[in-house]
């Protein structure tokens, strides 16, 4: 099984080096010096670590036969994607692998059918479930515990308690202002 592990970010300096997007809860192990790592999209790849090492709280890679800012450059936005063992499962009862989220039917607390995840955005801030609406339209949802209230992989559901407006159609939203005071 392949796990996107982090994502190629800028050229850092002119030797080679290129900061990433650390995508896995075990970066000293799956992006250690000596790991070769398919990519996205695989002409890239695959990549093998030459070094690795963080500087001012980001991880900074080099890859074998990258030595300049050009060669650097040309790796940006590239997915790095480590083969794991389809066994392996995340430590943490709350922690999730793309790949087991990835399709669940998305629902509200009282049984709503809101949708089906067909991607995960990993942002600096917090994770994005985006959801394909049952009309073809997307519904971005954090995935953050106040709003993902349960995550059930035998029924291939997620349970969401969604704020106000998060996936209220806006044509179906009502203004209850009163224009004629």
């Amino acid at each position: 099984m392949q796990l996107v592990v982090a994502r190629i970010g800028r050229a850092h300096g002119i030797k080679g080096e290129v900061t990433v997007e650390v995508r896995t809860d075990e970066p000293e192990l799956r992006l250690a010096p000596g790991a070769v790592l398919a990519t996205d999209p695989a002409s890239a790849g695959p990549l093998t670590i030459e070094t690795g090492r963080v500087h001012s709280g980001r991880l900074l890679l080099r890859f074998e036969g990258v030595r300049d800012r050009t060669g650097a450059e040309a790796l940006r936005n590239i997915l790095l994607i480590a083969e794991v063992d389809p066994d392996e499962l995340p430590e943490e009862e709350d922690e999730y692998y793309d790949h087991q989220l990835m399709d669940l039917d998305v629902v509200t607390a009282d049984g709503v059918e809101v949708g089906r995840i067909t991607e995960i955005s990993h942002l600096p801030s917090q994770d994005l479930f985006i959801v394909e609406r049952p009309d073809g339209s997307e519904v971005m949802i954090p995935f953050v515990g106040e709003i993902v209230t349960e995550i059930d992989l035998e029924e291939q559901r997620a349970v969401i308690t969604p704020p106000p407006g998060l996936i209220d159609d806006q044509a179906e939203t009502v203004s209850t202002r009163d224009d004629s005071a």
